[in-house]
């Protein structure tokens, strides 16, 4: 008897079908982050997609993290000028100097953060998205329309009057999407399910 055809796993509308891409969605986009390096990577990757694409960074993460010490925010604190000169020649990576400039400074502004909070995760999920007056099936019509949140909005304001740069409510949206800060995995995602499960179960370990 022939085996019954496995019915492909459906994906959220972003994913582009690459296997980077694919791989990105179902075991790390929407999944719950409270490692500090982790939170402080995104936060710095997605600056540089500023004006880019994701896939694009993503490509790109690996080089990244070399150029950049896996982003130990300790270590990137300590970057000067000849840092910055080494990173404008890195052609694995995004070579604009602004952005380089600011990752160094935000890593600074992340030491300060780790100090008064304990931790960078500890400060972020403060922010985290209330759902609740949300509609309950969560359908691409409605995820087209999540581009920021009022809890991005308040999130980017608090960065922004303590130093960081390059943390607009467009970007902290993307990246609370990302670090699991809200589960925007679309209503019949097969990742969905798993990311509201491991939200919930941060919740009973009291992170």
């Amino acid at each position: 008897m022939p085996a019954t055809p496995t019915k492909p796993s459906t994906r959220c509308f972003w994913a582009d079908g690459s296997e980077i891409y694919n791989a990105y969605h179902d075991h790390e986009w929407g999944r719950p982050v409270t490692d500090d390096t982790r939170l402080f990577e995104k936060i710095s990757l997605e600056g540089f997609q500023a004006g880019l694409s994701w896939i694009t960074i993503l490509r790109k993460r690996e080089n990244f993290r070399a150029a950049f010490d896996g982003f130990d925010f300790n270590k990137v604190a300590c970057y000067n000028t000849n840092d910055v000169e080494r990173l404008l020649t890195d052609a694995g990576i995004v070579r604009h100097r602004g952005k380089i400039v600011a990752v160094i400074h935000n890593a600074s502004r992340a030491i300060e953060l780790q100090r008064e909070f304990g931790s960078l995760a500890k400060y972020f999920w403060q922010f985290e998205v209330d759902t609740g007056k949300r509609p309950k099936k969560v359908a691409v019509e409605v995820l087209r329309t999540f581009t920021t949140s009022p809890e991005s909005i308040a999130l980017s304001k608090d960065l922004k009057k303590r130093g960081w740069k390059f943390v607009g409510p467009t970007t902290m949206y993307a990246f609370m999407q990302a670090m699991g800060l809200v589960n925007d995995h679309q209503h019949d995602c097969h990742v969905r399910k798993v990311a509201a499960d491991a939200r919930a179960n941060l919740a009973l370990s009291g992170n």
